[in-house]
């Protein structure tokens, strides 16, 4: 005690006690960094970590669920297997309309890798005039059903019958094992 009150006497004493403050304050100074704004700082970037996880799982989400209703849709749309054969009856028929022959329509169901599906395929021969074939190919391709052309092969022939045309055609759809809608969420 006796030494602290030597140099309090000294010309730099004064000097003694505004440098024990400064000194308290820089540790107050640090304390208050290192415990309260790191830590505040550490949980910041912890609960920003967690926020973007939580938006990521959202986007997921949303996708899933769009996907799920899109998947409806669709599904609503793919006729059942059991009406492959009139699906097939009325594209004869829609032949017929547009003056296109379309003689021994084969039809048959492949397995898919999706549950629940299979891809049914319409397989022949199909004649008549360009502008005929033309109207048929498209009244079935914006059909309501969910029908598409995946093949057309010009046949080529040595003999030109009153302008006819004739075309092997190989027409799919996807089609419906069960009835029953999948469960939108």
């Amino acid at each position: 005690m006796d030494f602290i009150l030597q140099q309090l006497r000294k010309p730099h004493g004064i000097l003694i006690p505004w440098l024990a403050l400064v000194l308290l304050l820089a540790g107050v100074l640090w304390a208050v960094r290192t415990v309260g704004i790191d830590g505040a700082e550490q949980s910041l970037a912890k609960l920003e970590l967690e926020w973007n996880q939580t938006r990521q799982e959202l986007i997921h989400h949303k996708a899933v669920q769009k996907a799920q209703k899109d998947l409806a849709q669709i599904w609503s749309v793919l006729p059942v297997e059991r009406d492959f054969a009139p699906l097939a009856l009325g594209i004869t028929e829609e032949a017929k309309r547009n003056r296109v022959i379309l003689p021994a329509l084969s039809y048959k169901t492949e397995p898919t890798s999706v549950a629940n599906t299979s891809k049914g395929v319409l397989q022949g021969t199909m004649t008549g005039r360009y502008e005929d074939l033309r109207r048929f190919l498209y009244d079935v391709e914006t059909a309501e059903e969910l029908v598409y052309i995946e093949d057309l092969e010009l046949v080529h022939s040595d003999t030109q019958q009153d302008k006819t045309l004739t075309f092997n055609i190989k027409i799919a759809t996807y089609l419906r094992g069960d009835p029953v809608k999948p469960v939108v969420q």
